[in-house]
C-alpha cells in the first residue's frame, strides 16, 4: 500500500525497547509512522517527506563510546523533531547541552512538575502530573536556546523545547500507559509543532489500498494464500474489493489447522464473500516434507516453499498463470523477520520463508499494518466478528507447536487438546482478552499414573499471553478454576497425555510460540 499520501512522522530507533510502542501511539492519533534505523541517510529521510521525527528512546548512554550518535543533520531538516528518552540527551549532546551521569536514577512512576505550562507540548495539560521514567543519566544543561519546560526530583531538565527551530524533548516515555497524559503530549507534538493531518483513518486506509491494487494489477489474473486467519482474511476480501472476480483463494489444507478449521474457512468465504475458492487438501505432501525435521527454522522454510508450490501449481493448472500472490504480512512480521537494526527472531513463512525463485510478484497490501488495524480495516470490510477476532495463528500451523519431529499422531494429539483449551477459553468469555491461547506437544514423555497404573506418556503445554501487537507480552493469569478444567479435560479426554503445564513466561525473554 503507498503510504506517500498521508501525513506522517518517522521513528528513529536507537535500540529502543519501546520504538513500536511510539509508532502504534503516532497512528493512533492517525498520523502514519514508520520505523527507521539510527543511521538512515539523511536522503531517504527527505524522500519520504515527513512531517516530523521522532528519536526513540535507547539502552546506552549517549557519551559511551560506540553509542549510536543522533545525527546533528536532522535538525537542520526544517521539521520539528521529538526526542524521547535518549533522544532527549543525543539532542542535547549533538546541540551542545551536557550530559552526565549523576548516579541518581529514576525508574516506574515519577511525579513531573512542568515549568512552561504555555510550551508546546504541556499546552492543557497538568502543571503536575505522572509519568514513567527509565534512565540513569540525566541533561545537566539545556543546549543555548532551548528553554527548559520540565523537571522531576532527580532531573533538573526532564523536558525542554526551541519552539523556534521546532526541537522538542522529554526524558520521559510519553507512550507508555503508565504516563496517563501521554498520548496527549504526543498529539500536541503531532498536531500543534508538525501540523500533521489525522488523515490516517481506516476508510482512508482502504480506499488507498484499493486504488493502488488496481493501479498495479490491471487485468491480471491474482491469486491469495488464504488461511482462515484475521490477516490473510483481510487480505483476501480488501483485494476482492479492488479486483472482484480477478482473485481467486487458494485455501491449502496442508494438515496442521486447528480442529474443524478447514470446514470453516469454506464454508465462510464461499457463503459470506462469494469469493473464487481453490480448497487444495495437501496433508500427505506437507508431512512427507517435514519427515524427520526438528529445526524450527527448517520446519518454517519446508512450509513456506510448499506453500509456493502448490501455489505455483495451481496457477499453471487452473488459471492459467496468474502472476501475483496476496499474502497478509502485516507490519511485525517485517520487523520481527530482521531488519538492519532489528535482531531476526524468527523468520515468518510469508517474510523470510519464501523461495528465492517463486514465479509470483507480492502483493501485500497489510504490510504497513500493526494487528489492531488490520482487525479495523476488517470490521470495516464487514467480516464476521469470528474472523476478524480469531486469535493470531502461525503460518506454518501446529507444525510449531510439535516440538521435534511431526508425525500425524502427534497432530491428532495436539489438535484435540487445543480444542479443548480454545473451548474452555472461550466459555469464560475470554478470548477477545486474550492475544493468543493453545497447546503445545513438547518433544518429551513423561510418567504418571492412570488407573492405578503406570503411564508413560506426553505432557501438553497450556500457553496464553496478553498483548497488543505481539512485539512485546506477558503471560495470562489465568484463573486457578479455569486452568484446572483446562488440565483435567485435557487428561481425561485426549489419549495418549497424562501431564498438563502452564507456561508462565513473558516475551522477552521468550517468545509467543515454543517452536
Amino acid at each position: 500500500m503507498e503510504t506517500s499520501s498521508f501525513d506522517s512522522v518517522l521513528v528513529i530507533d536507537y535500540g529502543a525497547q519501546y520504538a513500536q510502542l511510539i509508532a502504534r501511539r503516532v497512528r493512533e492519533c492517525k498520523v502514519f509512522s514508520e520505523i527507521l534505523p539510527h543511521d538512515v541517510s539523511i536522503e531517504e529521510i527527505r524522500k519520504r517527506r515527513p512531517r516530523g521525527l521522532i528519536l526513540s528512546g535507547g539502552p546506552a548512554s549517549v557519551y559511551a563510546p560506540g553509542a549510536p550518535a543522533v545525527n546533528p543533520a536532522f535538525f537542520d531538516l526544517g521539521i520539528p523533531v521529538l526526542g524521547i528518552c535518549y533522544g532527549l540527551q543525543g539532542m542535547a549532546q549533538a546541540l551542545g547541552g551536557e550530559v552526565a551521569h549523576t548516579g541518581t536514577r529514576e525508574y516506574g512512576k515519577t511525579e513531573l512538575h512542568v515549568t512552561q505550562p504555555s510550551s508546546v507540548l504541556f499546552e492543557s495539560l497538568p502543571e503536575d502530573q505522572t509519568v514513567w521514567m527509565s534512565h540513569g543519566d540525566v541533561v545537566t544543561r539545556a543546549p543555548d536556546g532551548f528553554q527548559v519546560t520540565a523537571s522531576s526530583e532527580a532531573s533538573p531538565v526532564a523536558a525542554f523545547e526551541d519552539r523556534e527551530r521546532g526541537l522538542y524533548g522529554v526524558q520521559f516515555h510519553p507512550e507508555v500507559a503508565h504516563t496517563p497524559r501521554g498520548l496527549d503530549l504526543l498529539k500536541n507534538f503531532l498536531y500543534e509543532a508538525a501540523d500533521a493531518r489525522p488523515s490516517w483513518t481506516r476508510v482512508s486506509i482502504i480506499e488507498e489500498a484499493i486504488k493502488d491494487i488496481r493501479e498495479r494489477v490491471g487485468s491480471e489474473q491474482i491469486i491469495c494464500g488464504l488461511s482462515g486467519g484475521v490477516d490473510s482474511a483481510v487480505a483476501a476480501v480488501l483485494v476482492h474489493k479492488a479486483v472482484g472476480d480477478q482473485l481467486t483463494c487458494v485455501f491449502v489444507d496442508h494438515g496442521l489447522l486447528r480442529a474443524d478449521e478447514p470446514e470453516q474457512v469454506e464454508e465462510t468465504f464461499r457463503r459470506l464473500f462469494n469469493i473464487n475458492l481453490i480448497h487444495v487438501k495437501a496433508q500427505d505432501r506437507f508431512l512427507a516434507k517435514l519427515a524427520g525435521v526438528t529445526d524450527p527454522e527448517t520446519k518454517r522454510r519446508a512450509i513456506g516453499e510448499e506453500f509456493i508450490r502448490v501455489f505455483e501449481e495451481v496457477a499453471r493448472t487452473e488459471l492459467a498463470g496468474a502472476r501475483f500472490l496476496v499474502q497478509g504480512t502485516l507490519y511485525p512480521d517485517i520487523i520481527e523477520s530482521g531488519t538492519r537494526d532489528a535482531a531476526k527472531i524468527k523468520s515468518h513463512h510469508n517474510v523470510g520463508g519464501l523461495p528465492e525463485d517463486m514465479d509470483f510478484e507480492l502483493i501485500e497490501p497489510l504490510r504497513n499494518l500493526f494487528k489492531d488495524e488490520v482487525r479495523a480495516i476488517g470490521e470495516e470490510l464487514g467480516l464476521p466478528d469470528e474472523i476478524v477476532w480469531r486469535q493470531p495463528f502461525p503460518g506454518p500451523g501446529l507444525a510449531i507447536r510439535v516440538i521435534g519431529d511431526v508425525t500425524a499422531e502427534k497432530l491428532h494429539i495436539l489438535r484435540q487438546a487445543d480444542a479443548i483449551v480454545l473451548d474452555e477459553v472461550r466459555k469464560a468469555d475470554l478470548t477477545r482478552t486474550l492475544w493468543q491461547s493453545f497447546a503445545i506437544l513438547p518433544d518429551v514423555r513423561t510418567v504418571g499414573v492412570m488407573g492405578d497404573e503406570r503411564s508413560y506418556a506426553h505432557p501438553v503445554v497450556v500457553r496464553a499471553v496478553t498483548s497488543e501487537d505481539a512485539m512485546t507480552a506477558d503471560w495470562a493469569r489465568l484463573p486457578y478454576e479455569l486452568l484446572e478444567k483446562i488440565a483435567s479435560r485435557i487428561v481425561a479426554e485426549v489419549p495418549g497425555v497424562n501431564r498438563v503445564a502452564y507456561d508462565i513466561t513473558s516475551k522477552p525473554p521468550a517468545t509467543i510460540e515454543w517452536e
